[in-house]
């Protein structure tokens, strides 16, 4: 990640950040919330044509990320009950997106995998989303998606960032 204070050399709208008022925190906020907003939005115009919704979408997403993750590993990344999970996974598997097996040593656990289905449709929505990152990244330069990654990192609870390191290596570098 980039060191903070030679992001602030770079550029100017950076130098301009050392001073933080309320209404750059805001714009940053309001910047996120709409950024977010168009993100999310072609991948939500795909799931709603096939019944599906932004729950459905992460849990596609992070079982593709990690083909065989456990039930417990699933809901500790997504911070949501087993209830909520339960009514979302059993819709995936259902629909034929997500196969779940016993595991081998432990048959109380529960491995989640996608369907060739499922990875078609994880592609679909991530290969969205990547075009609109890759765009964005494009019209930014190196400097700023340095600076972006750094933020997005830090606006993650300390305790978390140590555990996503672990999970995700690569996602920190």
């Amino acid at each position: 990640m980039a060191d903070i204070n030679q992001m602030n050399k770079t550029s100017p709208r950076a130098q301009k950040s050392l001073y933080l008022r309320k209404q750059d925190l805001r714009r940053g906020i309001e910047l996120m919330f709409f950024a977010y907003r168009d993100f999310t939005g072609e991948a939500d115009d795909i799931l709603s044509r096939l019944g599906l919704g932004r729950a459905h979408h992460r849990v596609i997403y992070f079982v593709g990320r990690q083909p065989n993750m456990t039930v417990s590993d699933l809901l500790s990344i997504l911070k949501i009950t087993k209830q909520s999970l339960s009514r979302v996974l059993s819709h995936l598997v259902a629909e034929g997106y997500i196969h779940q097996e016993q595991g081998a040593r432990d048959k109380r656990q529960r491995l989640l995998s996608l369907t060739d289905k499922g990875l078609v449709l994880e592609e679909k929505l991530t290969d969205v989303q990547c075009k609109r990152f890759a765009s964005a990244f494009s019209a930014c330069g190196g400097d700023a998606v340095a600076g972006f990654q750094d933020v997005l990192a830090n606006l993650i609870n300390e305790d978390e960032r140590a555990d996503l390191r672990k999970r995700y290596p690569d996602l920190f570098e």
